[in-house]
């Protein structure tokens, strides 16, 4: 198992040290735990205590990811699952966990573990007995799933399968922007261990006419305030 990072320490002693609940945010394949820097100032405003786990492995930057992008391969869901809780381990409270994309998947699996004290799962990978994968999926990903070399590589997106998979929804100015600001290599295991898998929901929100990169596009603080009102229904940020 990775060890905790010194930046991920220091986000642990300042959460207990606050002694409000925190909320660990999970990115999915393609990103990087700063894309959840818009997030993670929208909660601590409202009295939470956020924090941004990495993969294991995660490069500081984006530019440092795309300096090496091989150090993100051969990361399995298990293996992100269990850093995150030894992530969570350490925490003084029971986090809100939430998570995009691959993210919003380990979510749900460390709520499934008992480590969450409400979940918040934004647009996540498909899990055991999701049986057809959507066709936007299958163009989007499909290229990487049927060659089995690509389970141990580090899997860059094209610019043209980022928008169809996450910017469709934006014009072409603002999904370069994010394709150049945030987007990754992902680890190919991981991406087909989402594809060949086959968590009970309580709520489903839909947001109309938003792509897979609501989290980090112009909408952003929409989806926020969506899981930011939802998580304080259940779990306050501070508890009496």
């Amino acid at each position: 198992m990775a060890s905790i990072s010194p930046r991920e320490s220091m986000e642990i002693e300042t959460a207990n040290a606050a002694g409000t609940t925190p909320v660990v945010f999970i990115h999915g394949l393609w990103l990087l735990p700063s894309s959840w820097t818009n997030w993670a100032e929208l909660f601590k405003q409202a009295g939470y205590a956020p924090l941004t786990p990495d993969w294991p492995d995660d490069p500081e930057t984006v530019e440092q990811a795309r300096a090496n992008p091989d150090v993100l391969a051969k990361k399995t869901l298990q293996q992100v699952a269990d850093h995150t809780a030894d992530v969570i381990g350490k925490l003084a409270k029971k986090p809100a966990v939430m998570g995009h994309s691959t993210g919003g998947l380990l979510a749900q699996m460390l709520a499934g573990r008992g480590l969450s004290a409400a979940t918040v799962a934004i647009d996540p990978g498909v899990f055991r007995g999701v049986l057809p994968l959507p066709l936007s999926t299958l163009r989007a990903s499909g290229p990487f799933l049927v060659n089995p070399r690509y389970r141990g590589r580090a899997i860059t997106l094209t610019f043209d399968q980022f928008q169809y998979g996450w910017t469709n929804a934006l014009d072409e100015d603002e999904a370069k922007r994010l394709y150049d600001t945030y987007h990754v290599a992902g680890s190919g295991i991981a991406l087909a261990q989402m594809a060949s898998a086959n968590p009970s929901v309580t709520e489903i929100k839909k947001m109309p006419n938003r792509g897979h990169s609501l989290t980090i596009d112009h909408g952003w603080r929409e989806v926020a305030q969506t899981a930011l009102d939802f998580v304080k229904r259940f779990v306050p940020a501070k508890p009496s």
